[in-house]
């Protein structure tokens, strides 16, 4: 993807891209993108607020420039709605690369060592299956984990020596979906795994692709990664940036339709609607639970949650 071009600045026409901002009014609402490969998330939230045509854009779930696939965005309001979304489960298919082992772990660190694979298929099995369920797993020492509030690439970009605590992650399903040795050889060095990984949030596949290498006794980086689905939302309503850019605000789930899908739905009127977009409780339902509050007109309020006798607004979307 070319550089992100520059935010301000004069149009072709002489006006500041400030001002034709400006003349656009704010969409709010949700879009899955389908990330290409060789830009950042960031990349893709600065691309689209050039096509929406403001600043107010925010997207759950980073995917590192390699990795392609399934990128939440949130627009205007919409981004008020990201951190409450359920996003904690991802799968990924994605593809290792047995026999060599790299400064990231992927495929585009340096190489560190070069080892003939000789795994048998029970090997393999085992090792998958050792690496499934509640496993710590310690990150990539260039992963986006801060330390001392830093970056932890930063720290080795400026020639640190890092090393990551280990966490507990958990590994829904590592199925083994093919196996390709280069010219048929079981043996021979360069040895792809065809995987899909369903996991919780915070794992990292390339520092699961290196554990199996390490397992394996024959080392291990990731080559490809494709993100398929994070929380409800998958590739099947996802749009390319090609699509965004024709179609602008229309690829958009409407805020309210987003809250819709992903919490149940409470309507008021009267007061009870004036308190809510002030951010008052309001009477129990007996419901406990995260629901959206609706007006008399149909639109989103808020966002609140019941516990016991107590209604508190996690997020209130109609101004005041």
């Amino acid at each position: 993807m070319s550089p992100a071009a520059p935010e301000h600045g004069p149009s072709p026409a002489g006006r500041p891209a400030a001002s034709r901002r400006a003349d656009r009014p704010q969409v709010d609402g949700l879009v899955v993108v389908d990330k290409p490969a060789g830009c950042t998330s960031h990349d893709v939230v600065a691309r689209a607020r050039r096509i929406l045509g403001q600043r107010r854009i925010g997207h759950a779930g980073t995917l590192d420039p390699m990795a392609t696939g399934v990128l939440l965005l949130g627009a205007g309001r919409g981004t008020r709605l990201l951190g409450h979304l359920a996003l904690t489960d991802k799968v990924y298919d994605a593809t290792i690369r047995l026999g060599r082992t790299t400064t990231t772990d992927d495929a585009e660190g340096e190489p560190i060592e070069d080892r003939p694979v000789n795994v048998a298929p029970q090997a393999l099995a085992a090792a998958v299956a050792a690496l499934t369920g509640v496993i710590e797993q310690v990150p990539s020492s260039v992963s986006a984990v801060k330390v001392g509030g830093v970056r932890a690439y930063a720290r080795v970009r400026a020639g640190e020596q890092v090393e990551l605590a280990a966490r507990r992650v958990t590994i829904g399903r590592f199925d083994l979906l093919a196996r390709r040795d280069p010219d048929g050889a079981p043996d021979a060095s360069g040895c792809d795994l065809d995987v899909r990984v369903a996991c919780s949030s915070g794992t990292y596949i390339r520092a699961l692709a290196r554990d199996l290498g390490v397992a394996l006794g024959c080392g291990a980086h990731l080559v490809a990664l494709r993100r398929s689905r994070v929380g409800p939302f998958s590739l099947a309503e996802a749009v390319s940036l090609d699509t965004f850019a024709e179609r602008g605000a229309a690829v958009l789930t409407p805020l309210g339709q987003a809250v819709t899908a992903s919490f149940a739905r409470r309507d008021v009127a009267g007061q009870q609607a004036v308190d809510v977009t002030h951010g008052r409780r309001l009477t129990p339902l007996g419901q406990p639970g995260t629901y959206g509050v609706f007006g008399p007109d149909g639109t989103v309020l808020a966002l609140v949650e019941e516990a016991g006798d107590v209604v508190r607004s996690l997020v209130v979307f109609a101004p005041a």
